[in-house]
C-alpha cells in the first residue's frame, strides 16, 4: 500500500498488521486507534486509523450540496475547538467545515459521506469491528438516551452500528433512500440532507432537536421534512380511542388551521368527514381529559366552544386570547380555558386522565345550609371544630383571616362560639392542590399553624399553608391565591393584572426590577408592575405609631412638601414608592418599618417546635420588655413566652426557631 499523506509530519509511516495491540489515539481524530492502522517508523508516537490516512483535501458530499467541505488542521474559531453537528463531541484536531458553521470530525463526515453513495461494503467493515447489538441486550448506555445520528429514535429500537468515535446509526437508517417522492411535495423530489439552515418541518411544524438533524427537502421550494414524518404521513388511516371516527390522511400543497389546536398546519392533514375536522398528524392522539397543575378541575378537550354572550376567554397559562373557534381545554364549572400548545408544552404539568369519573381534589368545607341564591352559609371546615356562618361585613378590621393573617374582607366565614374567621376564598381551597410554580408533579397538601418559610415570598408564618410531601416545600395561602391562574385585582390598580412568568421590568411598588424574581404581575393596558411579594402586602395595618389603621398609598401628593420621612425610623423616603399612610393623623411610614421582621405569625397561637418542656405563646410585649432567657437582651420583637404561669420563660423568636425560620425577607420600600 503506498504510504499515505504525513501533514507534516517529518518521519514516514508504516501499516500496522491487524495481529498488534495498539494503545494509542489517532493524531488526526483524536479518537483511539485500532489495527490496521499506520504508524510512525520512528516510534514517536503518531498514528492514523487507515479512514484517516486519505481523507480528501475538499469533500463533495452529498447530504450539503451547497459547498464543499474543507479538511483544516484547525478549526477556524479562536480556540480551536468545535463541536461535530453530527456526533456532538468536541474535537480540537483535524475538523471538516463549511462557511455555514457546519464541523465535522473526519470519521463523520466521512462515513455519512459512504451512507450516501451507498458503499455499504464500509458499514460492513464497521460492523466487523463493533458488533450488531440486539435491543434486547439490556446494554445500559441505550437505556440512557443513546439516539441513531440520522431518525434520533433511541438506538434500542433497532439493531445498529456504532463508530468507535460515537457515532450511531440503525441498520435500517443506513438504506434509507438519498432521494424520494412524497405526496406532500410532488413538484420536486425529496433529497435526504443536513438541516443546516435549522427549516421547520412542513408536516409536524416543528423543527429538530440537538444539534442540525436530518431532513428530506427541497432546497428550490425550502421545503423540509422530518424522516419519522414523511414515514407517518403514508399512513392513509388513524384509528385513536380519543376521538370515535377514524381519521383520514389528505395531503395538500398549501396550509391550514389544525381544527384540535389553531395552530397553523401545511402539507399534510388528517380529516374526520363525519365531525368534519382537519387536524395535524399529532393532534389526532391529542387526550381527551387531562389533570393540569394549572388547574384543580379536570380540563376537557373541546373542538368548539359556543359563548353566548360573546365573551373573550383568555389562556390561564400565556394570558393570550384563545379563539373559541379551534381546540381548547376547558373546564366548564370554572369558565376557565387553555390553549392546547400551552396545555401540552410540559409533559410533568399534566397527567391524562382515563377514567371521566375520578374524582378531583377534595375541597376543605362540607357546605351544611345554602340560601336562595345557592351560596354556602353554613359549612364545615376540616381545619376547625366548629360550624361556620357566612357573614356580612362586621367588626371592622379588628380580625384577620386565619388562613392568610390579611384583615379580613367580605365575604368570609366566621364561627359563633369563637374568635375564627376566614375569608371565603380561603376557606373554599382545597385540601390537596396542584402550584404550578411549585417544581414537584404531585399536588400539596393543606396545613395549618406550623412555622413555614414560603418558598415563594420568603416571608414567615404559621398560619395555613400548602406543604409539598416530595420535597418538603411550603408555600403560603397569600402565594397560592395570587397565583392562581387568570385575572388578579389590586387596590393600586384599576385594571386587572396577569402574571408573566418571564417578565422583566420595574415595580411600581418598590422600584427593584423584577429580573431576578421569576415574573411579575403586568396589566395589559398600560406600563404597571408588581412583584410578587408587593402584590400580596395588607392593604391595611395597624402599628403602635398611629392610633388608627394604616392604608397602602402608592404614591405620596403632598406637594407642599419638599422633604419625605418615615414617622417611624425619622429617615427620608421616595414619593413614588408604595408607604403606609393614616388621612386623619397625616403619618406616613417605610412599609417595612411598618410591617416590621414578622407581619404574618400569629400573636397568641401556640409554637411547641422548641426544647421546652411546656407550650410557647407567640407574643410581641409593648411594653416592659423582660430579658430573654437566652441573649439576655430585652425582648423588644416578638418572642415565645411559656403558656403556664408559673414558669417565666421568655426568648426571642430568633433565638430559638429553627434556622430555616430565621432571617426574614425584608421589605424594600
Amino acid at each position: 500500500m503506498e504510504e499515505p499523506r504525513n501533514y507534516g509530519h517529518q518521519h514516514h509511516l508504516l501499516l500496522l498488521n491487524e495481529d498488534q495491540l495498539i494503545v494509542a489515539d489517532c493524531s488526526m481524530c483524536g479518537v483511539k486507534v485500532s489495527t490496521p492502522c499506520f504508524s510512525c517508523a520512528q516510534d514517536c508516537g503518531f498514528y492514523l486509523h487507515k479512514v484517516c490516512a486519505e481523507p480528501p483535501l475538499e469533500l463533495n458530499h452529498p447530504f450539503h450540496p451547497h459547498h464543499p467541505l474543507l479538511l483544516m488542521q484547525n478549526a477556524p474559531y479562536s480556540s480551536g475547538l468545535y463541536i461535530c453537528n453530527l456526533c456532538h463531541l468536541k474535537g480540537n484536531k483535524f475538523v471538516y467545515h463549511c462557511s455555514c458553521d457546519l464541523d465535522f470530525h473526519i470519521k463523520c463526515a466521512l462515513f455519512t459521506f459512504n451512507i450516501s453513495e451507498n458503499h455499504l461494503k464500509e458499514l460492513e467493515h464497521v460492523a466487523l469491528q463493533h458488533l450488531l447489538i440486539c435491543p434486547k441486550s439490556g446494554d445500559r448506555e441505550l437505556e440512557d438516551g443513546a439516539k441513531c445520528f440520522l431518525c434520533c429514535e433511541p438506538l434500542a429500537n433497532y439493531t445498529y452500528f456504532s463508530l468507535d468515535c460515537g457515532f450511531n446509526l440503525h441498520k435500517k437508517c443506513a438504506k434509507l433512500s438519498f432521494k424520494l417522492n412524497h405526496v406532500c411535495h410532488r413538484k420536486h423530489p425529496l433529497v435526504l440532507q443536513f438541516n443546516s439552515e435549522q427549516f421547520s418541518c412542513k408536516i409536524c411544524g416543528e423543527t429538530s432537536g440537538k444539534g442540525l438533524g436530518f431532513i428530506y427537502g427541497c432546497s428550490p421550494c425550502k421545503f423540509a421534512a422530518h424522516l419519522k414524518c414523511v414515514s407517518a404521513a403514508l399512513d392513509l388511516v388513524i384509528g385513536d380511542k380519543r376521538h370515535e371516527h377514524p381519521f383520514s390522511l389528505f395531503p395538500r400543497g398549501s396550509s391550514f388551521i389544525c381544527d384540535a389546536c389553531g395552530i397553523e398546519g401545511s402539507y399534510a392533514s388528517y380529516i374526520c368527514c363525519t365531525c368534519n375536522i382537519m387536524v395535524h398528524k399529532k393532534c389526532t392522539s391529542l387526550p381527551r381529559i387531562i389533570k393540569s397543575k394549572w388547574h384543580d378541575h379536570h380540563l376537557f378537550h373541546k373542538y368548539f366552544l359556543r359563548i353566548e354572550d360573546f365573551r373573550v376567554l383568555d389562556c390561564i397559562m400565556c394570558n393570550y386570547e384563545v379563539s373559541t373557534d379551534y381546540g381548547s381545554y376547558y373546564c366548564s364549572e370554572c369558565d376557565v380555558i387553555l390553549h392546547v400548545k400551552c396545555a401540552m408544552k410540559d409533559k410533568d404539568s399534566y397527567e391524562i386522565v382515563e377514567n371521566e369519573d375520578e374524582v378531583p381534589n377534595e375541597s376543605s368545607i362540607i357546605v351544611i345550609e345554602r340560601n336562595n341564591a345557592g351560596e354556602a352559609t353554613k359549612v364545615t371546615h376540616f381545619m376547625h371544630m366548629h360550624n361556620l356562618m357566612l357573614g356580612p361585613f362586621v367588626g371592622g378590621y379588628e380580625n384577620s383571616c386565619e388562613g392568610c393573617m390579611l384583615p379580613i374582607t367580605d365575604p368570609f366565614y366566621y364561627c359563633t362560639e369563637c374568635v375564627f374567621f376566614l375569608h371565603k376564598a380561603c376557606a373554599e381551597l382545597p385540601k390537596m392542590k396542584n402550584v404550578w410554580r411549585h417544581r414537584c408533579r404531585e399536588p400539596l397538601a393543606l396545613i395549618s399553624y406550623k412555622g413555614i418559610r414560603c418558598e415563594q415570598c420568603r416571608q414567615i408564618s404559621n398560619t395555613f399553608a400548602y406543604e409539598c410531601s416530595e420535597c418538603e416545600g411550603q408555600i403560603c395561602l397569600r402565594c397560592v391565591i395570587a397565583l392562581t391562574p387568570g385575572a388578579r385585582t389590586c387596590l393600586k390598580h384599576e385594571h386587572p393584572l396577569f402574571f408573566y412568568r418571564d417578565y422583566k421590568g420595574q415595580c411600581n411598588a418598590c422600584g427593584f426590577t423584577t429580573r431576578w424574581a421569576g415574573g411579575a404581575f403586568c396589566c395589559k393596558d398600560c406600563n404597571f408592575v408588581l412583584h410578587l411579594q408587593c402584590f400580596s402586602l395588607p392593604i391595611t395595618v395597624r402599628h403602635k405609631c398611629d392610633e388608627h389603621l394604616l392604608s397602602l398609598t402608592n404614591h405620596d401628593d403632598n406637594s407642599y412638601s419638599e422633604n419625605y420621612y418615615c414617622d417611624i425610623c425619622e429617615k427620608s423616603r421616595h414619593p413614588n414608592r408604595w408607604f403606609y399612610h393614616c388621612a386623619k393623623c397625616d403619618t406616613s411610614a417605610h412599609v417595612d418599618c411598618v410591617l416590621e421582621k414578622y407581619p404574618f405569625l400569629k400573636l397568641g397561637s401556640i409554637y411547641e417546635e422548641t426544647g421546652h418542656p411546656h407550650p410557647l405563646t407567640i407574643v410581641k410585649k409593648k411594653y416592659n420588655y423582660p430579658d430573654c432567657d437566652e441573649c439576655s437582651k430585652p425582648c423588644e420583637d416578638v418572642a415565645l413566652e411559656c403558656s403556664e404561669s408559673e414558669c417565666k420563660y421568655i426568648v426571642h423568636w430568633n433565638c430559638v426557631a429553627p434556622y430555616p425560620l430565621k432571617w426574614p425577607s425584608r421589605w424594600y420600600m
